[in-house]
């Protein structure tokens, strides 16, 4: 399957990365590492999230940080839509 990044999605990870990476760029290269990692996988297993709040979507929470990749899977379409990236300290949107 695809990989597809929403602009959201891509501007919250940036955001993230770029916070950690105030005060420790290591820490941040690290961080975006293990996002890329994970959400790399669900181009085999696409199921691999739990299940959503949001009817439609799953949740890929990223081992060993503080973050939740939000994302759909379209099957026929082959793809996998990665939507949001949160800080599990982040309220959770609408």
């Amino acid at each position: 399957m695809l990989i597809a990044w929403l602009p959201k999605a891509m501007a919250n990870r940036d955001e993230l990365i770029d916070y950690i990476a105030e005060e420790n760029l290591r820490a941040a290269i690290d961080q975006d590492s293990r996002i890329e990692a994970q959400v790399n996988q669900l181009a085999v297993h696409p199921e691999i999230g739990h299940a959503g709040r949001k009817k439609g979507t799953r949740e890929l929470v990223i081992a060993r940080t503080n973050f939740v990749v939000i994302y759909r899977v379209h099957p026929k379409a082959k793809r996998v839509e990665i939507i949001r990236v949160l800080h599990t300290s982040q309220a959770w949107p609408a």
